[in-house]
């Protein structure tokens, strides 16, 4: 079966308005579990978290799946959320001295702050549904704002 992405129309008319929380899904080239590995899980969180201290985002919770990033962040005045995604994508690729990502990204616009904590819990959740743990604190690679 071929699958054909089309991350190049995702982009098309993309908007980011700062301070607005997104719902953003990134994932490796072909779901390759990448983050299976301790090293590169911390990798892709250190860099979310860097994105963080640079003043170039602001995030609400981010989960690092073996294949895949969620992460509910807010953007901010220095950079769009298209750059951002490009910032971290480019910082764990450079960790693994070669390209992992599959192109482009999916994101979403939440439409109220009452929505927040909602959509948090169920990124956050992921690891559980998807059969890795049985409880959250089981899975090291996720960090809340609430916390």
């Amino acid at each position: 079966m071929t699958h054909r992405y089309h991350s190049h129309s995702l982009r098309k008319g993309r908007f980011s308005e700062v301070g607005r929380p997104y719902l953003v899904t990134f994932t490796t080239a072909g779901r390759y579990p990448w983050f299976s590995h301790f090293t590169t899980a911390c990798q892709a969180c250190r860099a979310i978290t860097r994105s963080d201290t640079q003043g170039a985002s602001h995030t609400w919770c981010y989960v690092v799946m073996p294949d895949h990033i969620h992460w509910l962040l807010s953007t901010t005045e220095k950079h769009e959320l298209s750059q951002i995604i490009r910032m971290v994508k480019a910082r764990v690729s450079r960790y693994q001295d070669q390209p992992i990502w599959q192109p482009g990204f999916h994101d979403h616009a939440l439409r109220s702050e009452q929505a927040l904590k909602p959509t948090a819990r169920y990124i956050i959740a992921n690891p559980v549904r998807a059969g890795l743990v049985k409880s959250v604190r089981d899975y090291p690679f996720w960090n809340a704002a609430w916390l």
